[in-house]
């Protein structure tokens, strides 16, 4: 596919409007974070990234007390109370009340990856994740940065998330015991393991037994060996992402060598 947008400052080129247009602020941002440098010309986007790095979280869950710094998240949040959830994925317990959510989510399962990478032969079954991945592989570009272990992401959502391994919040709550979670598919698997039962998907190796077919998969690696998540900095690779995340932070402290 041949380029039409180039920029003059640099060199860089590509198709995609949007990708060139996230480029340029790079050179054209009127407004600089002092604490890690992220550029944006857009007030708004600025104002939401300091929050990152302030701590404030202005947005409060009355229902059970979840806080955020963003007020999209929070309305995102709501749902979670809003109600029935008619649509349910036979393969992990995932429910949502958006047909086109569930069709969104499904991809993780059929392998389904809609979305490609003008650069290189990535492709994804969401839009923002080829997004991301463009910032992260194709631009130098990671300006959301954990402020406890230097951990960097080209995406917001992913320093929200990583960040609760360090501040202990666990927003998704469990409507029929205690138990909350940080990350919704834990939420899913519990209720699965906990009020549902059963556990069809079965390691032939050992015996285990799990409520998620993903959660097989990842135990499988055990067997196999595979690691599939690849440090971009250096040779390691892992079997879990989380590894690989807690890796790539050590590359940020100073002095730091090896794996």
């Amino acid at each position: 596919m041949m380029a039409k947008h180039t920029c003059e400052e640099c060199g860089y080129s590509t198709s995609a409007t949007g990708h060139f247009r996230r480029h340029m602020r790079k050179h054209t941002g009127e407004k600089s974070c002092e604490e890690c440098g992220y550029k944006s010309d857009k007030r708004a986007y600025m104002s939401r990234h300091m929050k990152t790095h302030t701590g404030v979280k202005p947005y409060m869950c009355e229902k059970c007390g979840y806080r955020t710094a963003d007020s999209s998240n929070l309305a995102r949040h709501m749902k979670n109370h809003a109600g029935e959830k008619p649509y349910l994925c036979g393969e992990c317990g995932y429910r949502t009340p958006r047909r086109s959510a569930l069709s969104r989510h499904m991809r993780k399962h059929t392998g389904e990856k809609p979305y490609k990478c003008d650069q290189c032969a990535f492709s994804a079954a969401e839009k923002k994740v080829v997004d991301n991945h463009f910032m992260a592989k194709h631009t130098d570009d990671k300006p959301y940065m954990c402020g406890e272990c230097g951990y960097r992401t080209a995406d917001r959502s992913n320093l929200s998330r990583h960040m609760r391994k360090h501040t202990g919040e666990k927003p998704y709550k469990c409507n029929q015991c205690d138990y909350s979670a940080a990350q919704k598919v834990d939420l899913n698997q519990h209720v699965m393991a906990k009020h549902d039962g059963e556990k069809p998907y079965m390691c032939g190796e050992c015996g285990y037994r799990t409520t998620c077919k993903s959660a097989l998969s990842v135990h499988m690696r055990q067997h196999t060996g595979e690691k599939p998540y690849k440090c971009d900095q250096c040779d390691y690779s892992a079997a879990q992402r989380f590894h690989l995340d807690r890796h790539v932070a050590k590359h940020n402290i100073v002095g730091y060598t090896g794996n």
